[in-house]
């Protein structure tokens, strides 16, 4: 055989590897883009539209949030911490009425705590702790978020004003209680699991008929000073 024809052979046999890892890693990205989606749902959007709609780069953004917390495990709550959190929120709901700024606040407090107790990074670092949060409980991350801003923003009379309303207040209060409920329920799940189906369900049942009582705003038909 040739020199030309080893160095032909040879060209083609780099051709054919070159298109196969090609091909594999446009497959790769899109099956990860997919996977991605479904991981972060809403959160997932959210992330494009902080890229102005460049989903390559939200997906590095997520991907990296993945590679950084993915392994992280979280630690079930003590019962007494988890009535120490309950009792916390429980206040924080019903102080809403009268004074809905400190009420987000001690949210906002409440859930940086809360997050740092089932083994998210420390309260300090709240960059990170969002960020480990949205691959765990992506869902309801948002709600962290917008509290968060919230009770950092100046005040105001709403978005006309210039800070936040009394209405504003409340549905990050609203969302932030979702993640206040999926962090204490899987903590319960980590604790509980060995528990028979009756036991938890009269539990569970209990705990939602707790919350609905304190949240005049929403089921009541009282509102909050000043709205």
């Amino acid at each position: 055989m040739s020199t030309a024809v080893i160095v032909l052979i040879v060209i083609a046999a780099v051709v054919v590897v070159l298109g196969a890892a090609a091909l594999a890693l446009r497959a790769r990205g899109a099956q990860g883009g997919r996977g991605l989606r479904r991981r972060f749902g809403p959160e997932y959007d959210r992330a494009v539209a902080r890229h102005d709609g460049d989903a390559k780069a939200a997906e590095r953004e997520l991907a990296g949030r993945v590679e950084r917390h993915g392994g992280l495990r979280e630690r079930p709550l003590e019962p007494v911490e988890l009535e120490r959190f309950e009792a916390r929120w429980t206040a924080a709901q019903e102080r809403f009425v009268d004074s809905p700024k400190q009420a987000v606040d001690e949210a906002d407090r409440l859930l940086a705590e809360l997050a740092q107790a089932r083994g998210f990074p420390d309260a300090a670092q709240y960059e990170e702790q969002l960020s480990a949060l949205s691959v765990h409980h992506a869902d309801h991350v948002h709600g962290y978020r917008h509290v968060h801003r919230v009770a950092h923003a100046h005040m105001g009379g709403g978005r006309e004003g210039g800070g936040p309303g009394t209405e504003e207040m409340r549905e990050a209060m609203i969302e932030a209680r979702a993640l206040f409920e999926d962090l204490t329920a899987s903590a319960e799940r980590h604790r509980g699991a060995s528990r028979d189906r009756h036991e938890s369900g009269g539990r569970a049942a209990a705990r939602t008929d707790g919350h609905r009582g304190h949240l005049p705003w929403t089921f009541t038909g009282r509102h909050a000073k000043g709205s």
